[in-house]
């Protein structure tokens, strides 16, 4: 879901969002359900926090909860110009077991290209039960653009990653990208989508990663307190 994006708002300092709560209906022709997502950022002396929290609704029988899964960052500020220390921790369940911890070290540097900010997050990345011997990165980049005086507003995030190829030797890149669409109706409520763009990352039903690339639509609501 809507993934870092409140990490951006501390550049922009219009904008004062430090929690929302959004529900996600899954369009795509294999995923009718619902996911919500709860997001916290929180800026203070020595750096930011951002979390989040994903739960999947698609058990059986009563569409309970069948994925949780969250994200936690800890931001510290350097002396140098746009430049920042993170940490991160990335884990989760869903029915088939663990999705596995992952540990992410590394630097925040805020680009700014003119008419937009992208803060790149250079990672290190290590993941529970990797080979040791061949590290994993990251690369993390985020967006956000208010349209029509704040109307609408155009977000998302592109991850690039590298983990093991358990399908053969060696490693393999990752690619995932969540861009959004929202229209605020007002200061707390917005309705909009999110397309989910990814590569090596969707698995099917029987665990084998789907080939090509993936493109899941959803349909969102947001509320903001």
């Amino acid at each position: 879901m809507n993934r870092k994006i409140i990490a951006l708002l501390l550049i922009l300092n219009s904008v004062v969002l430090s929690q929302n709560l959004q529900l996600h209906y899954e369009a795509s022709e294999d995923r009718n359900y619902i996911v919500s997502t709860l997001e916290m950022f929180k800026p203070d002396t020595y750096g930011s926090t951002f979390w989040f929290v994903d739960m999947d609704y698609d058990a059986a029988g009563v569409k309970g909860v069948s994925l949780a899964y969250w994200e936690i960052a800890r931001s510290f500020t350097l002396p140098m110009k746009n430049v920042s220390a993170t940490i991160q921790y990335n884990d989760g369940v869903a029915d088939f077991g663990s999705l596995g911890q992952v540990w992410l070290f590394g630097a925040n540097y805020y680009l700014d290209i003119g008419f937009i900010a992208l803060p790149l997050d250079i990672l290190y990345r290590k993941a529970q039960g990797t080979d040791k011997t061949k590290p994993d990165f990251q690369l993390t980049t985020t967006w956000f653009m208010p349209l029509l005086d704040g109307n609408i507003e155009f977000s998302g995030f592109v991850d690039l990653w590298s983990e093991d190829n358990d399908e053969r030797d060696g490693k393999r890149l990752v690619f995932l990208s969540e861009p959004q669409i929202w229209y605020n109706a007002n200061q707390n409520f917005s309705i909009g989508s999110e397309l989910e763009i990814s590569t090596n990352f969707v698995r099917g039903d029987d665990g084998s990663l789907r080939s090509g690339v993936q493109a899941l639509p959803t349909i969102g609501l947001r509320w903001n307190f």
